[in-house]
């Protein structure tokens, strides 16, 4: 999703553990994963989506040559997804990967044996910098129901440059035992135990620390062709190879040259014409391309013909550019010379889709006699009036046994038709919102109001539809960085967050409509960072830091944002909650030097109070039970959870806690007079979801190993009005929330 700003895709960067980056490929270990999920311990849970509709880069999609109806869909974090034709919607397969595979999120290909319907592939490992963990490739017979993992000893980059490319994953034609993996830094590997181990090959290209190698692997016939993203577009450094006897690897004679077609990003053969259509862009993309082609060579005879819908670098209305690249594209299964690719990154006349029948000869743009329907979806028109037809898109699919089904990812969503004119979200189930802020009302409409990556603030009327007004507008963010509400007046929401028309919001109904703020420091559109109200509405606290790391002071308002004054007592940085009882009370962790500061003005001024906690990690969260003056919980990541109940003059360690992470409260459990409290932590050894009824003493695990989402650090609530129900905010599986069974 374009966005101007930090987004989830930056989210964990500097979190994550630092792994060793070893020489060249062979396999690790492999294992394998247990069909039936576990039974939550101590009281089973049911989860599910909170439907927002998409929300992010869908960045593959493939449909089975072979089967109708079964297609697969894979995104940069958020994991990858079967399509189920009986219920029209996506079933999540990635689900299982829990806290520390949380890098296996991000699905760099997918692949899938024409020959064996019920097998399909994924390679998956969202970055490939230092500091994050090894690629893995899951390999299932059952369609993803089930898996089997092997653990590679490269790293992949599903959410870096080059994520829409491929794809880099293949059965090969010729033996259904024989895989292909394109690598980004390391070669080309090869298994030939249908993905159980996997070995470097000898390729005749060499690869880089920093570049794309292998961009996307396809088979024409009996041939596998390979494509390359680190040649400089000259006839002296190909970008595109070819094997026909699974060893040999030469390059495809005659290839085009030239910035336009100096990285290869997808291909689709024609095996009714024996043509392959090949798209390029000047870079990988999904961003940075400013120039592209379409290009398709007969196999027959070695032909090379560029076959480019509209060149880039004509003129705008408004005197610009109109610069883009090629991105996706697919052949109909049923009609020879039915072709359809897709522009990238064409900001000034926005993004399109070109369909030939006559084998590239001519085009027609879809996007000129396209209706787009997002009823179901309406956060897609980002505050406008009407949606765009798409941005960054780079996956593209024709349904083998539809000649008028087609579906093409952006980075917000799947659109679909049936007709070639009327277009929809074909998203149901598919979810990849990165979460950052959860509120779950005491009263109103909406049980939840989510603050996000790239889409603001969402208020969720109901958990099984897409909020009806979208994303929050007047203004509209990119992403939130603050959202916080009123504990005496429930009414009062405020919001911060990355919008190029002011960064902070107020709402008087409880979050369905908002309002900006008369004023705001300078600082704010640059570094928005987390906003705090106190109980009753009357003072708000707006901290700031740059995406780089800047730290700014802490402002201070009490006239709901009209005016601004610093507060130099408040270290910078420091992790703020309001007390939800006594409005002049706000207590301030400084995540720095482990010291609770607190305020008993209002916000005016702080002061020291305990001193000598845990220091030195800005992701360390503080929490203010429900309905009590000065009950404080402190999350220090693996050195443990404490609590106080003196407003921050003394803390104790929570015995029963090895690490927390997160923490929220909800409904009391029937009997008890202390909220419920939930936990993203872990009481011995695994990092997991759990609740406790009884003030933290005892803990039941509520999640199972097949709902684990990855890392699910950033906030977690109960329901303040019904027992049980959990909100659980994940890096790239949106809201996920649960209910006792």
């Amino acid at each position: 999703m374009h966005a101007s700003s930090p987004t989830r895709r930056t989210v964990l960067a500097g979190t994550a553990a630092a792994a060793a980056l070893t020489a060249l490929p062979s396999v690790a270990g492999q294992t394998a994963l247990a069909a039936p999920p576990a039974a939550a311990a101590g009281g089973a849970y049911r989860w599910r989506t909170a439907v927002m509709g998409g929300t992010g880069f869908v960045t593959g999609v493939l449909f089975h040559p072979s089967v109708r109806g079964l297609a697969y869909a894979r995104t940069d974090i958020g994991g990858a997804y079967r399509w189920d034709d009986r219920t029209g919607q996506w079933i999540p397969l990635t689900d299982h990967l829990g806290w520390d595979d949380w890098n296996l999120l991000g699905v760099e290909a997918m692949a899938v044996d024409p020959a064996h319907p019920n097998r399909v592939y994924l390679s998956l490992g969202t970055y490939a910098q230092s500091w994050a963990g090894n690629g893995a490739v899951l390999r299932s017979e059952d369609r993803g129901a089930t898996w089997k993992r092997t653990d590679l000893t490269v790293k992949l980059g599903a959410n870096e440059d080059g994520r829409g490319a491929g794809e880099r994953l293949l059965v090969d034609p010729r033996d259904s035992d024989t895989l292909w993996l394109g690598t980004r830094h390391d070669g080309l590997l090869k298994s030939t135990d249908r993905g159980a181990s996997w070995q470097a090959v000898s390729f005749p290209a060499v690869p880089s620390a920093t570049g794309q190698g292998v961009t996307l692997l396809v088979a024409a016939g009996r041939t596998v062709y390979a494509g390359w993203g680190d040649s400089d577009g000259t006839a002296g450094r190909p970008n595109l190879y070819r094997t026909s006897d699974r060893t040999t690897w030469e390059a495809v004679p005659g290839q085009p040259t030239g910035a336009a077609a100096k990285v290869p990003i997808r291909a689709a053969y024609d095996r009714h014409t024996r043509e392959l259509y090949v798209t390029y862009g000047n870079a990988p993309g999904p961003n940075g391309q400013s120039d592209g082609s379409v290009h398709k060579l007969r196999t027959t005879d070695g032909k090379w013909t560029e076959v480019t819908p509209v060149k880039p670098g004509g003129a705008t209305d408004d005197g610009g550019t109109d610069t883009f690249a090629y991105g996706g594209v697919a052949v109909d299964a049923r009609c020879p010379g039915t072709v359809v690719v897709s522009t990238n990154n064409r900001w000034a006349l926005v993004d399109t889709l070109y369909r030939s029948t006559d084998g590239g000869r001519s085009w027609t743009s879809l996007k000129d006699r396209a209706v787009l329907d997002v009823s179901e979806t309406p956060f897609l028109t980002f505050g406008a009036d009407a949606p765009k037809f798409g941005w960054w898109i780079q996956a593209v699919g024709i349904d083998p046994y539809d000649s008028k089904h087609i579906v093409y990812g952006t980075g917000a969503t799947l659109y679909g038709t049936r007709d070639l004119k009327n277009w929809a979200p074909q998203i149901r189930g598919l979810e990849e919102t990165s979460v950052r802020q959860l509120l779950s009302p005491p009263a109103g409409a909406a049980h939840l109001i989510s603050g996000n990556g790239d889409i603001g603030v969402m208020y969720h009327e109901s958990l099984t539809a897409s909020p009806s007004q979208g994303m929050a507008s007047n203004p509209v963010f990119g992403s939130a960085t603050g959202l916080s509400q009123a504990a005496a007046k429930p009414s009062y929401v405020v919001r911060a967050g990355w919008g190029d028309h002011g960064n902070g919001a107020y709402s008087n109904d409880g979050g369905r409509t908002w309002a900006p703020f008369e004023a705001q420091p300078a600082i704010a559109k640059d570094a928005p960072g987390p906003i705090v109200t106190n109980a009753d509405g009357s003072a708000l606290l707006w901290s700031f830091a740059h995406w780089d790391g800047t730290l700014y002071p802490t402002r201070r308002s009490a006239d709901n944002g009209a005016t601004w004054a610093e507060v130099a007592t408040l270290p910078k940085g420091a992790v703020i909650v309001a007390d939800p009882v006594e409005p002049k009370l706000f207590y301030a962790f400084d995540t720095a030097t482990g010291t609770l500061h607190a305020s008993t003005d209002g916000g005016l001024t702080f002061t020291a109070r305990a001193t000598g906690l845990q220091s030195g990690d800005k992701e360390f969260q503080l929490a203010a039970a429900p309905g009590r003056s000065g009950d404080l919980w402190l999350s220090l990541k693996w050195n443990g959870l404490y609590r106080s109940t003196d407003g921050g003059a003394t803390f104790s360690k929570v015995g029963s806690c090895r690490a927390s992470y997160t923490l929220g409260f909800g409904k009391a459990a029937e009997g008890a007079s202390y909220p419920a409290v939930y936990l993203v932590g872990s009481t011995e050894t695994i990092t997991a979801v759990y609740r406790s009824d009884d003030e933290a003493r005892t803990w039941t695990r509520i999640n199972d190993d097949q709902h684990q989402w990855g890392w699910i650090g950033a906030a977690v609530t109960g329901d303040p009005r019904v027992y049980g129900r959990v909100y659980v905010a994940t890096n790239g599986r949106g809201v996920q929330y649960g209910e006792p069974v």
